[in-house]
């Protein structure tokens, strides 16, 4: 069988439970097809005794609608500053320059990948002595479903008294020392995109610790209507609400979510097992106390050559493969930001691949997977 002919093996596809209709049928049945509703309601609720004690959760049209809010409840406002992580989706960066704020942009570390605690404190010292303010807030981001070294950057942010907006698009499921991730920014989001852990085909959520900050998100996300017999408006708002239809969706996928952590994590150890013994390519360890829902699989290969030699022969076998992220001080849209470097993301992204990572692949899919990386590297 050609390449033509096979079944195509895409890098995160959605994967439905099973009672996900009978959520948005109630939804049809009863004319709930409006941005709220009793499944918006139940998804918030869902997702909350998820993540336990203190999340106050407002469902969203997307993550990037949460980002974007999240900001403005964090007072980000026209030239301010914020440090994002720059090895990440645009996604995250993008929402600082809608409110006119300028990202300044922080390299990785080796072990999670994520930002730099390094790095980070020296570019809010930096920012400080030429600046004469502070950034108003940090983006992190748990990156492929990784924990950042929450710890380290807690304490950095704590001590010059800046917020963290917890970037967690990529990461329900995961955790740090037994606490779930998307518990430990001052706002944190999360994505429901059609390739994440659990889909909506589309949305998102942002999670805050006070439930004024929950009220003011869902205010500002249905227009910013003042509480009036007619349309009053003292704030700017937007349209950034959850669907109740969606929300069905959303309420059927929290009942399978453990599963596809489950799964994706089985992905990971599948490859892990069968390529361990070439040492062209190298995985990434969840450091003690980190728990990973390895949204995507990862690797790192011993030069671009090789990634990319890789990558073409799994598309050569209809196989979905993708370079990590491109670091956002690369991209042409971002040319001007500041930017605090140690390499070690530019150096990702020349050797990095995600392999096929969804939580509906089948046994002879990783079979088939694994044995065109085989062929490459022998």
């Amino acid at each position: 069988m050609n390449a033509v002919e096979s079944k195509k093996i895409w890098l995160s596809s959605p994967h439905m439970g099973g009672t996900e209709q009978s959520y948005v049928k109630k939804a049809f049945d009863t004319n709930w097809v409006a941005p709220l509703g009793p499944n918006v309601d139940g998804f918030e609720n869902d997702i909350e005794n998820y993540l336990g004690e203190s999340s106050n959760v407002a469902a969203l049209s997307s993550g990037t609608a949460a980002l974007h809010l999240g900001l403005k409840l964090l007072g980000v406002t026209l030239g301010d500053e914020v440090l994002c992580q720059s090895m990440t989706f645009a996604a995250s960066a993008n929402p600082i320059v809608y409110l006119g704020a300028k990202p300044i942009f922080i390299d990785s570390e080796e072990q999670t990948w994520n930002i730099c605690p390094e790095q980070l404190e020296l570019a809010i010292k930096d920012r400080i002595a030429k600046k004469g303010k502070k950034p108003k807030a940090i983006i992190a981001v748990h990156l492929y479903g990784m924990p950042y070294k929450v710890e380290a950057i807690h304490k950095i942010a704590s001590e010059y008294g800046i917020p963290v907006l917890e970037d967690s698009a990529e990461s329900l499921g995961s955790s740090y020392h037994n606490i779930k991730c998307g518990t430990f920014g001052d706002i944190a989001v999360l994505s429901f995109n059609g390739n994440k852990i659990i889909t909506t085909s589309g949305g998102g959520a942002l999670i805050a610790k006070k439930p004024e900050l929950k009220n003011k998100a869902i205010f500002l996300a249905t227009q910013a209507r003042d509480n009036a017999p007619h349309y009053e408006h003292t704030e700017i708002g937007h349209n950034y609400r959850m669907s109740n239809i969606i929300a069905g969706i959303g309420r059927g996928q929290m009942e399978v979510l453990d599963k596809h952590v489950t799964n994706r994590r089985s992905n990971f150890n599948f490859y892990k097992e069968n390529l361990v013994d070439f040492e062209e390519i190298k995985f990434l360890e969840e450091p003690s106390g980190f728990y990973s829902n390895r949204w995507l699989s990862c690797i790192t290969t011993v030069s671009y050559e090789m990634r990319e030699e890789l990558r073409l022969a799994l598309a050569k076998e209809n196989i979905e493969s993708r370079p990590l992220w491109k670091p956002m001080h690369l991209q042409p849209v971002f040319a001007d930001c500041d930017v605090y470097l140690n390499g070690i993301s530019d150096d990702l992204f020349d050797r990095g691949l995600c392999l096929p990572s969804g939580s509906n692949l089948e046994e002879e899919d990783l079979f088939r997977i694994v044995s065109v990386i085989k062929k490459v590297l022998r």
